[in-house]
């Protein structure tokens, strides 16, 4: 059929048929100006609408109407014909446009009548309210072609996952934290998936649970940011998660920054040591780290979610492994009176210290009296606290690079806990390199310490050899071994490889993002490659490195390959971005 445009109206209208056409067949499909619109006479009227249904792009002009409602046949979505609002959620609303009929002709106009950016914001916050997969992968998509920047739909993930889980920061809000960090180093077509990943762990965590009712500041204090910090560690210490949570929010109304909440929270988190297996170091660590995308504004709701964490977890004071046979909790108490006076003898020498090699066979080692000591000849050698706890960081990413697989599957995490709480006490100290913090390095080390059985036997770390191998075909071989299960040795043995070949770093770590993000994946398999990219970036073009990056892909293989059904649902979503039709073979 041809299209002809009146010159003397709006450019906007078009005019797509007849009248008598269109009330003729019912129901007729035009094809305008690069738009599929079903032209639908219901009740005398003509109405126009999009014929992609929104939900899995089911023709329309297929479905049904009745009493001005047109239900889809493939899903049943129903829509209101005259605004094109949906009944149900999962579809979201079809697109009309306005009709004008005249002399026996109808005239469509295509000019856009809604913020596409503002749509998809409210479409990304209903898939969240309501654990909508496939909404939030084609919210994310569409809001990241009509050009708005990734920490949009990041801030609005971040922000409705403290709102809406009681028990407050957890695994959903490390996820996407862990997401938006990945994202430098992922493929640009990757980026979004990297997004949807981070908003459906929110989602799955959310879901069936109440909201976190926040707790209100203080009203008028004069308290100072030191009184705060004391009040929040009184709190902490007798399991007060109100009090706790209040000290945090009136903190931040009282005008305290990043680096003076960082101090506060991070001395609470290693008063005790090594608390909750890592995972409240761990979790603080992604919260000022998921600011530092989001902007300082979300401070109170994204910091006060991490409260109740603090009062409720385990102290490793109360743990046996901890104090029998050997009481490590004396050992590092002692070490922990004897720090001030290490740090200041060593403050002279700060800067100078070279001794990270030498340190690792003793971390590594059987002697935990003699770790500790160690550590501490260390601060007054002029080890800094990025020196040390880098240092500690590599030693917990070895014990996975020789972690041996005749282990029982579950301790791939007992490794995990101590390398991503390593990590997160170094992000810390990079932040904030306060005393009590720097105790956070001495728990690691012990933790180090007590996964030594992981290594009995050790896994033998890749060499280099004289094979030459292209970079690329190693990676595509990279990627097929992680399509079978424990291919552990083969895919470390193969990043060595690449790195060998001085293949490009930026396409191996965007290869090791994309295996990631490829397979439904747990909890620890996303903390274990973040924190071995962070870690990596200590130790680029050196062996300990290429070591870190070899524990990261030992432990994706031991964790593939799994169901991938996000996979499946977000290649639907970018299929329909791409005007592709699911329903045809």
């Amino acid at each position: 059929m041809s299209i002809s445009t009146d010159s003397t109206k709006a450019e906007q209208f078009v005019m797509a048929a007849t009248v008598t056409e269109v009330e003729t067949e019912g129901t007729k499909v035009v094809h305008v100006d690069g738009h599929t619109i079903a032209l639908i006479h219901h009740n005398g009227q003509i109405y126009a609408i999009d014929n992609r249904c929104p939900h899995m792009g089911f023709p329309l002009d297929r479905g049904s109407v009745q009493d001005c409602v047109l239900t889809c046949h493939w899903h049943h979505a129903r829509f209101d014909l005259a605004s094109g609002g949906t009944f149900d959620q999962f579809a979201g609303d079809v697109r009309v446009f306005p009709v004008e009929v005249r002399k026996g002709d109808v005239w469509l106009d295509l000019a856009p009548r809604r913020d596409q950016s503002a749509y998809q914001r409210e479409r990304l916050q209903v898939g969240l309210e309501r654990d909508i997969p496939l909404v939030i992968g084609k919210a994310v998509l569409m809001l990241i072609d009509t050009g708005e920047d990734a920490v949009e739909p990041f801030r609005i993930g971040l922000d409705f996952g403290a709102r809406y889980r009681s028990a407050g920061w957890g695994q959903g809000l490390t996820i996407h934290t862990c997401m938006m960090n990945l994202l430098p180093h992922l493929d640009a077509d990757d980026r979004p998936l990297g997004l949807y990943h981070g908003l459906s762990a929110i989602t799955r965590e959310t879901t069936g649970s109440p909201p976190r009712f926040a707790i209100r500041p203080l009203p008028d204090t004069t308290a100072d940011i030191d009184t705060f910090k004391r009040w929040f560690r009184r709190f902490v210490e007798v399991r007060d998660a109100e009090g706790a949570e209040r000290c945090i929010v009136s903190a931040v109304r009282a005008g305290s920054g990043s680096v003076q909440m960082a101090d506060m929270l991070f001395a609470a988190a290693t008063d005790h040591r090594y608390i909750q297996i890592g995972h409240v170091a761990d979790f603080t660590n992604k919260a000022f780290e998921a600011l530092d995308w989001a902007g300082w504004e979300h401070a109170e709701i994204v910091l006060s979610s991490l409260g109740s964490a603090y009062a409720r977890a385990d102290r490793m004071e109360e743990s046996n492994a901890w104090r029998h046979p050997i009481d490590l909790i004396e050992i590092l108490e002692e070490a922990f009176d004897a720090l001030p006076v290490a740090l200041e003898n060593g403050r002279e020498r700060r800067g100078s210290w070279s001794g990270l090699e030498s340190k690792i066979p003793v971390l590594l080692g059987d002697d935990p009296q003699v770790i500790a000591d160690s550590l501490l000849e260390a601060v007054r050698q002029g080890a800094t606290e990025d020196d040390l706890a880098r240092t500690v960081a590599y030693a917990a990413a070895l014990r996975i690079a020789r972690f041996h697989i005749s282990n029982e599957f579950s301790d791939w995490d007992t490794a995990l806990h101590t390398f991503t709480f390593a990590n997160a006490i170094h992000q810390g100290l990079l932040r904030n390199p306060s005393p009590e913090l720097l105790r956070g390095v001495f728990d690691a080390a012990m933790s180090v310490y007590l996964d030594r059985f992981l290594n009995v036997p050790p896994s033998r770390l890749p060499e280099p050899d004289d094979t030459v191998a292209k970079p690329e075909a190693l990676l595509d071989e990279l990627a097929a071994l992680l399509d079978r299960h424990q291919q552990v040795d083969h895919a470390g043995k193969l990043v060595a490889q690449y790195l060998n070949s001085n293949g490009g770093l930026n396409r191996l770590l965007a290869k090791l993002g994309n295996l990631l993000l490829r397979e439904d994946r747990n909890f620890h398999t996303i903390q274990m490659v973040e924190a071995a990219m962070r870690q990596y970036q200590m130790h680029r073009g050196a062996s300990q490195g290429t070591n870190i990056l070899v524990a990261a892909a030992r432990y994706l293989a031991a964790h593939s390959p799994t169901v991938r059904a996000q996979g499946q649902t977000y290649r639907i979503a970018s299929r329909l971005h791409r005007g592709e039709h699911i329903y045809e073979e």
